[in-house]
């Protein structure tokens, strides 16, 4: 799943149901962002580590193959994906937020939109 960027910014998708991961991008476009899915930890970092730049990562925690926390584990080893300063993103991917599912499609977007203010 990618959706076409239209000038916004770019967000990462991993959640292993197909249909929500679908949701969430078509929620995501209707906004102005682009939206790459990932079905796991791994086929997110493979994305990311291939021609993928992510503004910001919405992660599902419990998955199959590779978990969030593993993801998160291996983003953090991983200086390519640091993008310079390794602590400071992962504090920012941390704290960004937290939504439980089913997921209300305003409170997503008011997660997203404090990210990105103005």
């Amino acid at each position: 799943m990618t959706t076409e960027r239209q000038g916004g910014k770019t967000i990462l998708v991993v959640e292993d149901d197909a249909p929500t991961r679908e949701a969430l991008a078509m929620i995501l476009a209707a906004e102005g962002f682009a939206a790459v899915g990932a079905a796991n930890g791994q086929e997110a970092l493979s994305r990311l580590r291939g021609d993928i730049h992510a503004d910001l990562i919405l992660l599902d925690l419990m998955m199959p193959i590779m978990d969030g926390w593993q993801f998160r584990r291996e983003q953090a080893r991983d200086p390519a994906l640091a993008d310079g300063n390794v602590n400071q993103k992962a504090a920012a991917l941390r704290s960004a937020g937290y939504l439980q599912k089913p997921v209300d499609p305003e409170e997503l977007l008011q997660v997203i939109r404090r990210q990105f203010p103005g």
